[in-house]
């Protein structure tokens, strides 16, 4: 069987410590499942530029990055344009001049680029290499099979990330509002003022400082404790 089937996909999703171990699995397993594929990469824009996320052992680490410095290539279309990109045989290539003679040069004839349908992110492709001219002929049915499992599972780990980077966003509200409402009872203890006056006075400080409300709150609470535990002592 040449295409990946959906549970052992799931299976190295279930396995990742996150996305960056699941992409190096999934580009690993592209190259064992796709035959003629010597080496794959993963291409995403991030940050309005186009990057490789991760990419199988032996991946020459230029075949992509000069596609991104020039702006041409196959994975470069394949991810801005949302088409596959399949140059058979390079050395006959002329769409990628550029390109082309870099690639030649660390041994890549044949090149197979797919677009990955990821949420969220505006390009995205999957890349397979090949060393011999039509390597990659035979295998493109399972290179796409492949490529449409490798979105679904990429999708399901950023979802993943999205909420624990999500939870982690409202732990640190939270941590935040209870260090500022400790400082504001402080200072309405101290002075003998309302709640909005201390909430007034802190933010002058913060300001004057310029500090973070929250960093500024959390030095007066942790001063205030560091106080009264000396004072037990």
């Amino acid at each position: 069987m040449t295409s990946e089937t959906p549970d052992t996909l799931d299976q190295a999703m279930a396995r990742s410590q996150g996305l960056d171990t699941l992409l190096r699995d999934l580009t690993d397993r592209a190259v064992v499942r796709v035959p003629g594929a010597v080496a794959c990469s993963v291409t995403v824009r991030r940050a309005d530029r186009l990057m490789t996320l991760a990419g199988s052992s032996g991946l020459p680490s230029g075949l992509d990055l000069r596609q991104y410095e020039n702006g041409s290539g196959p994975c470069v279309d394949a991810a801005e344009t949302g088409s596959a990109q399949y140059a058979p045989d390079l050395a006959t290539e002329t769409r990628w001049p550029a390109y082309t003679e870099y690639a030649l040069a660390t041994g890549v004839r044949c090149v197979l680029a797919l677009p990955l349908d990821v949420e969220g992110e505006r390009c995205a492709a999957l890349n397979y290499y090949g060393l011999e001219p039509g390597s990659l002929d035979q295998a493109r049915d399972a290179a796409r099979a492949f490529a449409e499992r490798a979105a679904y599972a990429v999708n399901e780990a950023l979802r993943v990330e999205r909420q624990r980077a999500s939870a982690a966003d409202v732990r640190t509200a939270l941590l935040s509002r209870s260090v500022i409402d400790q400082a504001v009872g402080m200072l309405m203890a101290r002075e003998r003022i309302d709640a909005h006056q201390a909430m007034e006075r802190l933010r002058r400080v913060s300001q004057h400082r310029n500090v973070k409300l929250r960093d500024l709150c959390g030095e007066l609470v942790a001063r205030a404790s560091g106080g009264v535990s000396g004072g037990r002592q």
